[in-house]
């Protein structure tokens, strides 16, 4: 029998699923981005927004009129490029870039601001500290600090709530100078710089996990399923969207508080300093240092749960150790260096993740839907590979002629024609069928 949720469910439903986003990386990046985009603040968030908070919900909003995540909004792809989909993503929210990332956060706002002359041995006896612990707690597939996750979230939320108040109402500096890189196109800028959230790849992953919490909660019906869904997408996006409103803002008004900042981070623990003194600094360093571990833990269980039942040859304990490993190698390049590398993989990947967005909403008016969504991913990927390629530094003048090249977005116009074309394919062309 299908089950109704009270409104206190449902809102505990998208609590969970801002949750599951607000992870305490994706703090760093709008305070940096309204510090460099300084006059041109306002186009460079809105770009953000669309990538950092839009594009999140309509996967969560794809993934329930699907029926499910990435599995079953793959459905028309070969299962190898699932697998291959599904295996990229869990690298780059594990031990490629997210994992990683939490310790670098975690270092550079509970530890670096109390430090007179921090070097390169700092991070790295830092990271073992770090990453060893998760090793640990991860053994236990991060049971341990399940309940002291569902604490620290809305403690890191008022925190935020309480900053955001504190920068409307006393803004403790200026606003910077627009810097180079956003002269030009600074609503492309942001919609890249968006990209670092890496929240559109892990709503691929949430999707699943929410529509297997509503069916714990005896709620079987497929309306009912993808309304509640909705509901909850919509609830966590509206929370992003003031968290990452009011830090661009905080980046906004930083001269003077933060001006020789490189990272989010550094501005963030610069601008508590100067409204809340030592003591603002301290708590702050405690709440996202726990937070950050409760976050490497779920990314580190995660993958090695993922990577177990992927192989069955290694057990889920050998995965931990090597996912902790990978990332406490991967996190002492330091958190600039990282941000760095992980942009032109995410320029690669990301329209591939659009493109089987994009395909979802449209799979009703296509009338040979497997060789139309093979064809828009392979456009997606070959153009995004494009992208990227030029995002790394590389010489790319035989190409540089393509429409939106020069800004990072050479895939969308080819992504569109693909999407045109697979709309038009008549249902005669069905000779390929989707095996498995």
């Amino acid at each position: 029998m299908n089950k109704s949720l009270s409104t206190f469910d449902i809102l505990g439903l998208g609590f969970m699923t801002f949750a599951f986003f607000l992870g305490a990386g994706n703090i760093i990046f709008p305070p940096m981005t309204g510090f460099l985009a300084g006059e041109h603040l306002t186009s460079a968030m809105v770009g953000f927004l669309l990538t950092g908070v839009g594009l999140p919900l309509v996967t969560l909003v794809a993934a329930a009129l699907a029926g499910g995540g990435l599995p079953v909004m793959g459905r028309y792809l070969p299962p190898v490029v699932v697998t291959v989909m599904a295996t990229a993503i869990f690298i780059i929210i594990g031990p490629a870039f997210a994992a990683p990332r939490t310790g670098l956060v975690a270092y550079e706002m509970s530890l670096k601001p109390f430090l007179t002359n921090p070097d390169q041995s700092t991070l790295t006896l830092y990271t073992i500290g770090f990453f060893g612990l998760v090793l640990l707690l991860s053994l236990n597939q991060g049971r341990l600090l399940d309940a002291v996750g569902k604490v620290l979230t809305p403690i890191l939320l008022l925190l935020l709530i309480g900053l955001a108040l504190a920068v409307f109402i006393s803004p403790q500096g200026t606003q910077p100078p627009v810097s180079e890189v956003y002269l030009t196109a600074p609503f492309v800028k942001g919609f890249i710089e968006g990209y670092n959230t890496m929240d559109t790849f892990a709503a691929l992953i949430f999707g699943m996990f929410i529509l297997d919490v509503l069916r714990d909660k005896g709620v079987t019906d497929g309306r009912a399923q993808s309304r509640y869904l909705m509901i909850a997408a919509l609830i966590a996006a509206v929370g992003l969207g003031f968290v990452y409103v009011s830090l661009f803002i905080l980046g906004g008004t930083s001269l003077g508080v933060a001006d020789s900042a490189t990272t989010g981070a550094e501005i963030i623990s610069a601008y508590v300093l100067s409204l809340f003194g030592p003591a603002g600094l301290w708590i702050l360093a405690a709440i996202v240092s726990l937070a950050c571990l409760t976050t490497a833990v779920g990314l580190v269980s995660a993958c090695a749960d993922y990577f177990y039942r992927l192989t069955h040859k290694l057990s889920y304990r050998t995965w931990v150790v090597i996912n902790a490993l990978a990332c406490m190698l991967v996190a002492n390049v330091g958190l600039d260096t990282l941000i760095t590398v992980s942009v032109p993989v995410l320029v690669t990947c990301y329209p591939v993740a659009v493109a089987l967005v994009l395909a979802t909403y449209l799979r009703p008016l296509m009338r040979a839907p497997v060789l139309a969504y093979r064809l828009i991913m392979s456009v997606a990927l070959v153009f995004g590979i494009l992208d990227g390629l030029h995002a790394v530094g590389l010489n790319m003048s035989l190409v540089s002629w393509l429409p939106l090249f020069d800004i990072g977005m050479a895939w969308v116009i080819p992504t569109a024609i693909a999407t045109a074309i697979g709309l038009a394919m008549p249902a005669s062309v069905r000779a390929v069928k989707c095996e498995g």
